[in-house]
């Protein structure tokens, strides 16, 4: 089968090969922290300090970290697909970017972090987002308005995930929807297969175990993203 129009969700497991931690290990901690106290507004409204030494902290590791071989082979995906293409990814990291930078993509092609990315700073008080790479201070002072500070722009517990009209509007006309290293728990990710299939879409899944939403996709695909991806990406160019 011919596939035209093709989104691609892509979570924490893609990255856990490069060595980039995943979002919450099996004690329930955020690299030693609790959700509540690191990824709320109220946290950050509470204790700015630790939220933004947490941040400055994951933002130097992307330094020591590279795509993998699953990032690859969507880079090669994305330069070689000939219809709609957008990729959406939970990550905060740059390794998408990154791999896409060393193989451009065609055409058609999109790239949508909803959570946020860690490479980037927001101004509280006019909403404004810059390239930001440096540590962030405790009340940094924002370029864009005097009452502003800039703040991680990261999507937040209790915030709304970003360009969630294009991600709609994406679904609506797909007819293949994968889902790369994402447990199926954290929402509105999570539903996005639901909105697939609604359209009539195929689904695919690629972890490394069943989500929690398995039954949801055609296809299951499982073992490490760094194998099954390419896997699925030769098999899918190969059509």
């Amino acid at each position: 089968m011919t596939y035209n129009s093709l989104v691609i969700l892509t979570g924490a497991g893609i990255s856990a090969e490069s060595g980039v931690p995943t979002f919450r290990a099996d004690d329930g901690l955020w690299m030693g922290h609790r959700i509540e106290d690191v990824a709320t507004p109220e946290a950050y409204a509470r204790d700015p300090a630790l939220v933004q030494d947490f941040y400055n902290k994951r933002r130097r590791q992307l330094g020591e970290v590279q795509p993998n071989a699953a990032h690859r082979a969507l880079a090669e995906l994305a330069a070689r697909w000939k219809g709609d293409f957008l990729l959406v990814t939970q990550n905060v990291d740059d390794l998408h970017d990154r791999a896409h930078a060393e193989t451009p993509p065609a055409t058609g092609f999109s790239l949508i972090h909803m959570h946020g990315e860690l490479l980037k700073a927001r101004c509280t008080a006019s909403g404004r987002v810059c390239d930001w790479v440096e540590d962030l201070d405790v009340r940094h002072d924002s370029p864009f308005h005097p009452d502003g500070w800039l703040r991680p722009h990261i999507v937040w517990f209790g915030e709304m995930p970003l360009a969630m009209h294009v991600i709609d509007a994406a679904l609506e006309r797909c007819d293949l929807f994968v889902s790369i290293g994402t447990s199926g728990a954290v929402y509105p990710a999570a539903g996005l297969v639901q909105q697939a299939r609604r359209a009539g879409a195929r689904t695919v899944e690629i972890n490394l175990e069943p989500s929690q939403g398995a039954r949801q996709f055609d296809e299951g695909l499982y073992g490490p993203a760094t194998e099954r991806v390419p896997e699925f990406v030769e098999r899918l160019l190969q059509r």
